[in-house]
């Protein structure tokens, strides 16, 4: 085809990703697409994807995805005439363990939430179902009857010609040499065929997409690991009607293919490649691999499949696929670029994403925002350290293996650790920290006692450190604990125009007098929470800003991209300029008051109140508020200063019986609290009424603010939803996140976090349940609950209002 020297919409790449968005962009009304091919269309990794086509996942929204992708795969061939390789033959999971078992049922469990079969089976059933392998190991499984496989090569065509029929083009043998921009956006990009002008570019360039983002200053942390498969011949008993199988225990899956067997594998610890570089004429092209690497694999797959051992190998396979740090894919508009879209990333689960990927994407651009929450893959959730060669080198090989691991509640990483410390990560240390790892930084998750190895045990019943965390819980009840929080993303906002702008894009109201800080969300046009932080006014016209680290910079460029041009306003990221040291509890007061000569009393220091003290020999910022239902302080301390206020600290508090305290702790802390989390309890969807944080919204401050319309209209017409508080009457059982809620015997929502309350007595949850608009928000307590925990429904008791200290009496005491 002709290249044109202008369109709305480039898109890079033509796998299965880039043809996937092409087709959707002109389906959502935009057919100026032009989509631009380095080669083939799929001659990067989608030719040789084994087709696997699954739904179930890690959560609700990305299931959602799953479940249109299946669906609109088996309506392509009739819709554009090309054949698809499409079989609904659905799938089979089997559990070699205890805790496999207990996932899998917890997922199926989850499953109802969005109304996908999910069914529990027995060892016995699995036998029946699936006669070619041995089942003598097994606890049981899952079976999901919609699930299926296709052939990637043919359903990239079917979604080329859909996008052709729609007037997208398509130009291969195309290379793109640069991506064009001005002034902060895209401009279009610059190819080995000429120039074209544009207001949007995607990048779907699989494993190319890192440099390729790289070069226009975008993050687009992905590394390709190699990825292996074997094609077996005549093996016995085998036909089309058999389910794809997965054996996570075992790292691998089995799907006919075409009359033979495909068996696959995403072993723990994979090899990451192309470490010097992708070859310029890469094209359809296999790579050496290592059968060594494979070979137990092999042996324990003839194990679980006996008629291998008889059955002749066709072909080893291995070839590379890119995959992500966090074993998310990559998706939406780049922080740093305006108009720059990506999507990439894809783990190895492209073509069973793909149609939920392409859809999503072109509707964010359509409409200039996503269309659903998406945060676990939105693209601002990465690091700028992350996209380092050597970090994904290390982490990648790790995260291959992550896709069939135990996705054990807690679990942590253990490559490319201890890129992120606090000042006082060694003393931390000293003190029995057991470290996770948080967006790079190595965070204390919980402190092991003398004679204890600060290591995890996981499990999805009580872990080896749910005693030691429960005594730091009641710490902070009880007496006074230290925190680290250094992590917190910090940030200044100076300038003479910061009143107006940030008063604009904070729901509450920050026009406060020098000294006081204020709890806000930033809203959207929709009224959905966009970020949960607090607002401190240092001066007349400077504020420090704090949210939590995995926001750090989403938070810093939403507020960065709603500056006007013509503001005076400077907002610069001061994270690593400060640590956080916290100290809560009923005792805070007292061991503050013995370190400095400032007035710490609540008439001299009340609550939601910031300013320097004296600490030693120097000054901190002292800041009177909490996330966990207590008196206390969090300090803010220039690094420098961090090591010698702790020590001082900690000598003291021995006075006060101070104790450290981890992040679980607090998780546990604030769940009993009610305290909202942002990414779980609220998020871009959900509104400050819904999350019952009406309190914070200052409806009739002047000027208003970002989102105003959408909740006045929404109070108008009643709530169809709220989020409760449920405790589970069984004190044994535990939940963590989208376990089912149902009402008098009918779903009614599902947990959005949980944890373990030691101070009420059982397991804690929040979670959203349907309510009639128009209701006293008090009607959703009637009924009798029941919380679903691994296909088990336990009852619970709910509130509106938070179960501990409903009267914030302990906090302002």
């Amino acid at each position: 085809m002709t290249l044109p020297d202008r369109c709305e919409v480039v898109v890079i790449g033509g796998g299965v990703i880039g043809v996937s968005v092409a087709y959707h962009l002109a389906e959502a009304g935009i057919q100026d697409v032009v989509l631009v091919e380095r080669k083939e269309l799929t001659s990067g990794t989608t030719w040789h994807a084994a087709g696997l086509v699954g739904q179930l996942r890690s959560s609700i929204n990305m299931t959602k995805l799953a479940r249109y992708t299946s669906e609109l795969y088996r309506g392509l061939e009739a819709e554009t005439g090309q054949a698809t390789g499409y079989r609904q033959c659905g799938s089979m999971s089997i559990a070699a363990t205890a805790e496999r078992f207990e996932e899998l049922k917890r997922s199926a469990s989850m499953a109802k939430v969005f109304g996908l079969e999910v069914n529990v089976l027995s060892v016995e059933e699995i036998a029946e179902r699936y006669p070619l392998i041995q089942t003598d190991d097994l606890y049981g499984g899952i079976h999901i009857p919609s699930d299926g496989y296709a052939n990637a090569v043919d359903i990239t065509q079917a979604l080329a010609k859909g996008a052709k029929s729609r007037g997208v083009r398509i130009a291969t043998h195309t290379k793109v040499e640069e991506i064009l921009h001005e002034g902060g956006q895209i401009a279009g990009v610059r190819t080995d065929r000429g120039e074209i002008q544009a207001k949007y570019v995607v990048i779907c360039g699989g494993m190319w997409s890192r440099d390729l983002a790289s070069s226009v200053g975008v993050n687009l942390p992905l590394h390709a690991c190699e990825h292996y498969y074997v094609l077996f011949e005549s093996v016995e008993g085998l036909h089309p009607d058999l389910p794809v199988l997965r054996d996570y225990d075992a790292c691998t899956y089995y799907k006919y293919d075409a009359g033979k067997l495909l068996l696959g594998a995403f072993e723990p610890s994979a090899k990451p490649w192309g470490m010097g570089g992708i070859a310029e004429d890469f094209c359809f092209d296999e790579i050496a691999g290592d059968f060594d690497h494979f070979e137990p694999v092999l042996l324990d797959a003839m194990k679980r499949f006996p008629a291998l051992e008889r059955a002749g190998i066709q072909k080893f396979f291995c070839g590379p696929e890119s995959f992500t740090p966090d074993v998310r894919y990559h998706l939406g508009e780049a922080p740093e670029l305006k108009n720059c879209f990506v999507a990439a990333g894809l783990n190895s689960i492209g073509l069973q994403s793909a149609g939920g990927v392409g859809k999503v994407t072109a509707q964010w651009i359509r409409d200039g925002r996503p269309p659903v929450d998406l945060w676990e893959v939105d693209v601002r959730r990465n690091m700028p350290f992350q996209r380092s060669q050597r970090y994904l080198q290390s982490r990648v090989g790790e995260s291959l293996g992550l896709l069939y691991a135990t996705h054990y509640p807690y679990r942590q990483y253990e490559t490319a650790r201890g890129v992120r410390k606090a000042a006082i990560h060694d003393r931390l240390r000293a003190a029995g920290a057991c470290h996770g790892e948080a967006y790079g930084w190595e965070r204390p998750n919980w402190y092991a006692p003398d004679g204890v190895e600060p290591v995890y045990d996981y499990s999805y019943g009580r872990q080896n450190w749910f005693d030691h965390s429960a005594a730091e819980h009641r710490a902070v009840r009880e007496g006074v604990a230290l925190f680290d929080q250094s992590s917190f993303a910090k940030f200044r906002f100076e300038g003479r125009d910061t009143v107006a702008v940030l008063n604009r894009i904070c729901a509450n109201n920050i026009d406060v007098v020098p000294g006081r800080v204020v709890y806000t969300q930033w809203l959207n046009e929709r009224g959905g929470i966009e970020a949960d932080l607090t607002v401190t006014r240092l001066a007349e016209n400077a504020f420090m800003i704090v949210s939590a680290a995995e926001t750090e910079v989403r938070d810093f460029y939403w507020l960065k991209r709603h500056i006007p041009d013509d503001a005076h306003c400077v907002l610069t990221n001061v994270t690593s300029g400060m640590g956080v040291i916290s100290i809560m509890g009923p005792k805070a007061r007292d061991l503050l008051q013995s370190l400095t000569p400032d007035d710490m009393s609540h008439k001299g220091f009340p609550f939601a109140t910031s300013r320097e003290i004296e600490l030693g020999y120097g000054y901190v910022r002292a800041s009177r508020i909490t996330f966990v239902g207590e008196l206390g302080w969090e300090l803010y301390i220039p690094t420098e200063f961090m090591q010698d206020t702790y020590d001082r600290i900690v000598a003291a508090g021995a006075e006060w019986g101070l104790v450290h305290a981890g992040y679980h702790a607090l998780n546990s802390l604030r769940t009993e609290k009610a305290y909202r989390h942002w990414s779980h309890d609220i998020t871009d969807e959900d509104s400050p009424l819904e999350a019952g944080l009406d309190f914070v919204v200052k409806w009739d401050k002047p000027g208003g603010f970002v989102g105003r319309e959408a909740l006045l209209e929404q109070r108008e017409k009643g709530l169809s939803r709220h989020l409760l508080q449920l405790r589970l009457k069984d004190p044994e059982p535990l939940i963590y996140h989208n376990e089912p809620i149902w009402r008098d015997g009918t779903l009614v929502g599902h947990i959005t976090s949980g944890a373990y309350g030691h101070t009420l007595g059982g397991a804690v949850g929040l979670g959203y349940v349907r309510a009639t608009p128009g209701d006293a928000p008090e009607a959703v307590l009637d009924g009798h609950y029941e919380v679903e925990v691994a296909c088990e429904k336990i009852t619970a008791e709910v509130s509106l209002r938070p179960l501990y200290d409903p009267e914030n009496a302990k906090i302002r005491s």
